[in-house]
């Protein structure tokens, strides 16, 4: 150990079974090829990791390389030191137009384009995505083929009539579909209608100021989400966010549909197989009427610290490529379903035959649009994603005012007005806090907002795929 420079890399453990292990193998492995490094990875309670960060930073000793979720993407680009000065450089400026750092070929102009435009702020890539996740359907096959439904629903308005469809099969499922009700599922609704949720350009353009639950586009998903659940085709589990019960729903064959994210796939193809039926998948459902708009994606990426000695940086820079090269960044995908992060990773996989033994894992890619360019598929242009302060608990706020409708018979509209008041001052409240030394406040730095016991962690979802 002695002589070695350390690199010290906080990631957030997503309890999937082997994740830290994967993890542990990257670092073991570039360590290999660059011994004059040690890479200490430190996975970290992924719910807790974006305050830890910044006590860290405020008592002085940040780790060189920190992950952050998407959702926290605004209080990472504003968090400081403790000197009060930007806590993070870009990833993209730090490479100042190198092709390899180290030995280790960049791969940054390699990324898949719409999860490179989620992490990209005034044209410059901020950090590194490491994982990236996207919205699809999923179908029971041998419930909708008995109910007489072709193809899987492609639009709002085909997804009611294949549930009307299933809701008149003897002995069929209770309900036609069902999806957690989580932020996700709305800031997807409204990108594929080309809508957004905050001011300049949904805080791409400039900070954000102010947030809208009440757009056209929001109201609209709304009142077609009601309108399934009155009449009895949308399986509302009562739990906020209920990824559990909505897969056991899955499992249990109590639903033909799930929407869900592609993170879902080995987990909803596994409980397929335990409960002896096929499954088909395909892309988000658009709104009738209107062009697919866009997409949004989930995940996280890792940021590096500024001001590092230049020996440290370059190693982290060097890592951050190694970790992503087209095999490194393959078989992650192939071990949890993320997307493929890079157009080499992608081809690699392709080369090797794992889309024609898995045709379901390259959905998601095809989802977040044409991947390659070379290859059309069915893509959609990427929808530039939110990024403002406290996007975590905006969503809580957007779930419990569904809540309120499908179980209280609130008004749409008012309750949505409602929510947009209190995600305001959820905003404003950010403001204030990042405005003093960085977000430092708990609720500027939260990833989730965790109204029920049930969390979305990979002992949960092995247990719910074991059919009842």
């Amino acid at each position: 150990m002695t002589g070695k420079t350390v690199i010290d890399v906080w990631v957030a453990d997503l309890t999937f079974p082997g994740y830290m292990d994967r993890w542990h193998a990257l670092a073991a492995d570039f360590e290999k090829l660059h011994p004059e490094f040690t890479v200490n990875v430190e996975g970290r309670d992924f719910r807790n990791l974006s305050v830890e960060i910044a006590e860290a930073a405020a008592a002085g000793r940040p780790p060189a390389v920190a992950e952050y979720y998407f959702a926290v993407t605004r209080a990472a680009r504003d968090s400081q030191n403790d000197k009060g000065e930007p806590l993070f450089t870009s990833v993209e400026r730090a490479i100042a137009g190198r092709t390899e750092i180290l030995g280790e070929p960049v791969v940054i102009d390699d990324i898949h384009p719409a999860v490179r435009e989620y992490y990209t702020y005034g044209g410059d890539l901020t950090s590194m995505p490491t994982v990236a996740t996207a919205m699809l359907t999923y179908g029971n096959a041998d419930v909708l083929k008995a109910a007489g439904v072709e193809e899987l629903p492609r639009t709002w308005d085909e997804l009611r009539q294949a549930c009307e469809k299933v809701a008149q099969l003897d002995g069929g499922p209770s309900h036609g579909v069902t999806w957690s009700n989580h932020g996700l599922f709305f800031q997807q609704a409204i990108a594929v209608q080309s809508g957004q949720l905050a001011d300049r350009d949904n805080g791409r353009a400039g900070e954000a100021r102010t947030v809208d639950l009440s757009t056209p586009e929001m109201l609209a998903f709304a009142e077609w989400w009601q309108q399934l659940h009155a009449a009895g085709h949308y399986l509302y589990t009562g739990q906020i966010p209920g990824w559990e019960a909505n897969l056991k729903a899955w499992a249990g064959q109590d639903v033909a549909l799930r929407i869900t994210s592609s993170n879902d796939l080995n987990y909803m193809a596994q409980a397929a197989e335990n409960a002896g039926f096929d499954m088909v998948v395909g892309r988000f459902p658009r709104r009738d009427g209107l062009p697919y708009g866009g997409n949004i994606i989930a995940g996280t990426s890792l940021w590096l610290t500024g001001g590092l000695d230049t020996v440290v940086e370059d190693g982290a820079l060097a890592f951050l490529q190694f970790i992503n090269n087209p095999r490194n960044a393959a078989d992650r995908h192939k071990a949890s379903s993320f997307v493929p992060l890079t157009r080499s990773a992608f081809r690699l996989l392709e080369e090797e035959g794992w889309f024609d033994e898995h045709p379901w894992h390259r959905l998601a890619s095809e989802q977040l649009g044409s991947y390659p360019e070379d290859s059309p598929g069915e893509g959609a242009p990427p929808c530039v994603g939110a990024l403002f302060g406290d996007f975590a608990g905006v969503q809580d706020v957007m779930t419990r005012a569904m809540g309120d409708v499908m179980t209280e018979g609130a008004d749409i509209t008012g309750r949505f007005a409602e929510a947009t008041a209190e995600a305001q001052r959820l905003l404003d409240a950010y403001h204030a806090d990042a405005a003093v030394a960085g977000p430092r406040n708990p609720a500027s730095l939260r990833v989730e907002y965790f109204r029920d016991a049930e969390l979305y962690t990979g002992a949960n979802l092995e247990n719910a795929v074991r059919a009842d």
